[in-house]
């Protein structure tokens, strides 16, 4: 019995070794994938300095794979998660639309990972965000504020499509653009984002977290005056713990740490502003969401309350992920938007 029991406890501890070994390798793994994406931030934000050097101050800064002659490989875990035949893929063009406060910066994870599979991602600052030179306080409508992406849109030959991404507040950016030019999108999708319906205004989607825009615009302290403290408020920009409680429960400290950084006030215009949309446009539009579900910032009961009043083609969702999935959940994110871009 006690030899027994020297043997069984050789053998627990030889499997008790092997599991974590294997437990170390996938760290180490895990490890190596968040640097290697990290780098690709730095590059992101090098090739965008570039970029804000070739164009004048009042243009959007792009950042575009065709841009760069450099090619990235991603760790083979990585890779290997991804779908390799996209040959089936008819639309490879993605305009990414980031959110409020944030910029072209916070896609850089999925800039990387669409580009290693062969697609075609651009994103860019809207106005007065990122490193946009525009006074934040001086954008006062949703036409001026996606002014880069309608300009974009307008430059875009008549014989091609592109798949519109927009997160959080860019999802009424990307509204307004299937509104103006259904004929040039292919597919819209909605991360965790503001698909209004006709006659309302982003904020509408945040009221259940933020209270009446009557409410918030008097007693929030986060307002901006631009004008003037005897003038209506021109925007709002939360506290850091705020906006880390908000928008980031879930991300890594560097990314949050890259966002602490790089995150700018909130035109309130844009947002207060209802939303023209008509059937015969905007209702035109393959629509679809992805709802993330550990978000604090529009919790997963009020996202499925927008699913429910305006019902996208379809719905997809991240376990997991908090406000941001971009940098919370990355991969789950650019496997969901492969999946959209080759449904027929």
């Amino acid at each position: 019995m006690g030899n027994q029991f020297i043997c069984m406890s050789k053998k627990e501890t030889k499997e008790n070794g092997s599991r974590s070994k294997r437990v170390n390798r996938s760290q180490r793994k895990l490890l190596a994938e968040d640097e290697f994406l990290h780098r690709q931030a730095l590059s992101m934000a090098i090739h965008q300095h570039q970029l804000s050097q070739r164009f004048d101050g009042s243009m959007s800064r792009r950042i575009n794979g065709s841009t760069s002659s450099r090619r990235t490989t991603l760790p083979e875990s990585v890779a290997k998660q991804v779908p390799e035949n996209l040959d089936n893929i008819t639309t490879k063009k993605f305009i990414l639309v980031h959110g409020e406060g944030f910029g072209a910066w916070c896609w850089y994870k999925t800039i990387a990972l669409l580009e290693e599979v062969g697609l075609l991602p651009t994103t860019f600052d809207l106005k007065g965000s990122g490193i946009d030179l525009t006074d934040s306080n001086s954008v006062t409508t949703l036409a001026e504020y996606s002014k880069p992406l309608i300009d974009y849109l307008q430059n875009l030959p008549e014989d091609e499509k592109v798949i519109l991404v927009g997160h959080s507040t860019g999802g009424a950016c990307v509204s307004y653009a299937l509104e103006h030019f259904p004929q040039k999108i292919s597919k819209a999708i909605f991360i965790c984002a503001t698909m209004v319906s006709n006659d309302q205004r982003p904020f509408d989607v945040f009221a259940e977290e933020l209270g009446s825009a009557e409410d918030f615009m008097q007693q929030s302290k986060f307002m901006i005056h631009g004008n003037g403290k005897d003038q209506p408020p021109t925007g709002f920009m939360f506290e850091k713990e705020q906006m880390k409680g908000l928008y980031f429960n879930q991300s890594p400290a560097k990314d949050v740490a890259l966002a602490m950084v790089s995150m700018r006030p909130i035109p309130l215009g844009p947002i207060m502003e209802k939303l023209s949309l008509s059937p015969e446009k905007y209702g035109t539009g393959r629509r679809f969401f992805i709802q993330t579900l550990d978000d604090r910032a529009l919790s997963p009961d009020v996202q499925e309350k927008l699913v429910r009043e305006n019902p996208p083609e379809e719905v997809f969702k991240i376990k997991g992920s908090d406000h941001s999935p971009f940098f919370s959940k990355p991969t789950s994110l650019h496997k969901i938007l492969v999946e959209i871009a080759q449904i027929p």
